[in-house]
């Protein structure tokens, strides 16, 4: 009887938390555009943040010669495909890690799902942040701290905010794992290094371990991309895939590398892994080990990727400056946060009031598909919203920018050629913030 209401108690509790959750908000507003372009409509698809480049054509011709490979594979991940990881991160973060400090998992959102399975402890989240993070604790059962930021910090959260929050709690050393992401989604932006190292500062003072999300890194423009894994090597773990900097998103390959001192967390999550997606695919795994490996074909993709969503976040962001919204320079990625609230008076005039009726009635007007800012745990009645500028033919793009010289910036016409569809769209939602 007693282990029949344990079993119940546990049953209703997971009920509890999984009532009512919705569908990733990134997911839906991908098929609802699709719903909407099979009726004809014309829509700008600035809402799911998915790569516009192909996978680079050595990395797919990898993939072609491993096809026939069908035998499972190691919970961790292939030995090859841990130890091109780990010499990755060596050549571009400086870390010792080795492949026995690598997990490889299908896509970093599982990843990130079993790390706060195995890890019983308070989550902090900076907010705006990506869609998944709080809901994917919440569906476990674990606190979720998130973490405000403003406009006037870049949407970065500050050492001292941190520590504040730390130092609101009577046990400032209670188990917690912190998440940044960066460049970041939803804003675009990074951290200096002497913000990584301030706030790496606070984090080992109070024990907090760091779930370093760097899955944009090698879209940072400068190509100067600095781990906080430098400043708290012990008790950081980095999060990378294949998804963005790749554009790989379908193939669901993530990887998670860990210091020596954290290898009882790797562990457990080795060890659930096992019990659930048990490995990644054979294929996929032998396919990324190139990827991984880079190279020359590799650096010449990522030059141009960076160089082509540069150029287009500096001409889109002006333009959506002078339609009297609010929004930071990205510096790296495909997204911008836009922050309406400068033209709240002609919205209100209209009914709108909140991020939710913001885009839906952004979508209805102008065909401009982007997410509100609520998706990305900012309050409701904010006038934020997320823009990723990804509405475009990524691999003509590239193939033009080739044409280019390699110290030339690309102009307006190019983009305008090549991206005619994000450029139209952030002229629209500019006059539509402006219109009466």
């Amino acid at each position: 009887m007693t282990e029949t209401r344990i079993a119940l108690t546990h049953h209703v509790s997971l009920n509890m938390r999984v009532r009512g959750l919705r569908p990733s908000a990134t997911i839906a507003i991908n098929d609802r555009c699709k719903r909407l372009m099979a009726e004809g409509r014309d829509i700008y698809r600035l809402g799911l943040g998915q790569s516009p480049f192909p996978v680079p054509g050595v990395v797919v011709e990898m993939l072609r010669r491993h096809a026939h490979e069908k035998a499972y594979q190691p919970a961790l991940g292939d030995p090859l495909l841990r130890a091109a990881v780990s010499d990755f991160h060596r050549r571009y973060d400086g870390l010792e890690s080795g492949p026995d400090d690598v997990l490889i998992g299908p896509g970093s959102k599982e990843l990130m799902f079993l790390l706060q399975l195995v890890y019983y402890g308070e989550l902090l989240v900076p907010s705006p942040c990506w869609v998944s993070y709080a809901p994917q604790a919440r569906i476990i059962g674990r606190q979720v701290a998130l973490l405000h930021t403003r406009y006037e910090d870049r949407w970065r959260i500050t050492p001292e905010a941190l520590e504040e929050y730390i130092l609101r709690d009577g046990d400032p050393y209670r188990p917690r794992l912190l998440i940044l992401n960066y460049p970041g989604n939803p804003e675009g932006g990074t951290y200096a290094r002497d913000e990584l190292s301030a706030i790496a500062e606070v984090s080992c003072r109070y024990g907090l371990i760091v779930l370093s999300d760097e899955i944009y890194g090698q879209l940072q423009y400068d190509g100067r991309h600095h781990s906080i894994a430098n400043y708290c090597p012990a008790r950081t773990i980095i999060s990378s895939g294949l998804s963005k900097w790749c554009g790989a998103g379908g193939w669901r390959l993530g990887t998670f590398t860990f210091p020596p001192q954290l290898r009882w967390l790797l562990d457990a999550m080795t060890a659930v892994a096992s019990e659930t997606f048990t490995s990644v695919s054979a294929p996929i795994q032998c396919a990324s080990v190139r990827a991984f490996h880079g190279g020359p074909e590799i650096d010449e993709y990522l030059r141009h990727a960076r160089r082509i969503l540069q150029a287009l976040g500096a001409y889109v962001t002006p333009t959506l400056l002078n339609g009297g919204l609010r929004v930071h320079p990205p510096e790296g990625g495909f997204y911008l946060f836009l922050d309406f609230s400068q033209c709240s008076r002609p919205l209100a005039a209209r009914g709108v009031l909140d991020s939710v009726t913001l885009c839906e009635q952004l979508l209805q007007d102008t065909g401009v598909a982007i997410l509100p800012g609520s998706a990305f745990e900012r309050p409701p009645e904010e006038l934020t919203a997320r823009l990723a500028y990804v509405d475009f033919d990524g691999e003509a793009a590239l193939e033009a920018s080739r044409g280019w010289s390699a110290t030339e910036a690309l102009s307006e016409s190019f983009l305008e050629q090549h991206c005619p569809r994000v450029v139209e769209a952030s002229r629209r939602i500019a006059a539509w913030a402006q219109a009466g």
